[in-house]
Order: C-alpha cells, then sequence, then structure tokens
C-alpha cells in the first residue's frame, strides 16, 4: 500500500517539484484513497439494493427534503453530487478551449491519448497555486505538522483495511 501513495509522490517530486508540497500532497492523495474506499463500499450497498449511485443521489434528494419530497428538475440537478456529463463532453470542451489534444494511436486507432497543451500550462499551474494557497492554508490552520502526519497515518490505515476485503 505505501507503494500506491510513494509512488505519485515520488513521481510528481521528480517532474513537478516546483509544486511539490511534502506536507500537503501526501494528506490530499490519502484523503481522495480513503474517498475511493468509502465509495466502493456504498456502491456496494447501493448495487445490492437495485441502485445506481446517481439513482440513489437523486432519491435521497428528494427524501431530505419536507414532504411531499418534490423538486423541479433544475433544484434536483443543483442537489445531487453527481455530474451532469460525462468524460467525453469534458474532453470534448478542453479539446475545443485547446487545452488537450487527442490523436490516434498506430496500433489502435479508437484509442486517442489525451495531452495537455502548451496553452494548459499555465491554467493548470495557476490552478496549482491557487490549491495550494486555499487548501494548505485551510490544513495548517487546522492541523498542526504533527497532527498532519498521524492524519495521513490514521488515513493510509483505513485505505490499507479496505483494500484487504
Amino acid at each position: 500500500m505505501a507503494d500506491r501513495i510513494a509512488n505519485p509522490l515520488d513521481m510528481h517530486r521528480q517532474h513537478w517539484p516546483e509544486s511539490y508540497d511534502a506536507q500537503m500532497l501526501p494528506l490530499g492523495l490519502v484523503l481522495t484513497q480513503a474517498y475511493t474506499a468509502q465509495h466502493s463500499r456504498a456502491t456496494r450497498v447501493m448495487a445490492a439494493n437495485g441502485l445506481s449511485p446517481a439513482e440513489f443521489d437523486v432519491l435521497a434528494s428528494l427524501r431530505r427534503t419536507p414532504p411531499p419530497h418534490a423538486l423541479t428538475p433544475s433544484e434536483i440537478q443543483r442537489a445531487v453530487l453527481i455530474t451532469s456529463g460525462g468524460l467525453t463532453k469534458v474532453l470534448r470542451q478542453l479539446e475545443t478551449r485547446g487545452l488537450v489534444t487527442r490523436s490516434m494511436q498506430h496500433a489502435d486507432r479508437r484509442v486517442k491519448p489525451v495531452a495537455l497543451t502548451a496553452q494548459a500550462m499555465p491554467v493548470l499551474e495557476k490552478a496549482m497555486s491557487e490549491l495550494h494557497t486555499v487548501i494548505g492554508d485551510w490544513m495548517r490552520r487546522s492541523l498542526t505538522g504533527a497532527e498532519n502526519h498521524r492524519l495521513v497515518s490514521l488515513l493510509t490505515k483505513l485505505v490499507n483495511t479496505a483494500a484487504s476485503d
């Protein structure tokens, strides 16, 4: 399990060192992994009850409103945790904006790899900088360095335990 965390961190440190934050990046990664473990369990429960995550999300959004438990489609869209589009739509939008390119692989013409463009880099760098500021400030206000380290350890234990289920 340590490799699941260490490899992306090592890669980030090697290939994007100017944005590497040795205190915050590990926590972000392990929080994502803890979320993934939780989401996997929730998805299994929903499936066992004949629901997809999206179906459950809509039903739960309706249920938590006062009787008669009704919302307009626009209200539901604002209430649900799912996105309105899919990956293909997002990729098309990014491609239209010139932030990614998609090219055919010679070996398999169905495969269209996605790559960042030079135009995307300043956008990405700015976003990463803002994320470091906003998230880093919030985490540093909330946790000491020692607490942060302990939380990473504890969440890693959760991820490791979930992996053995």
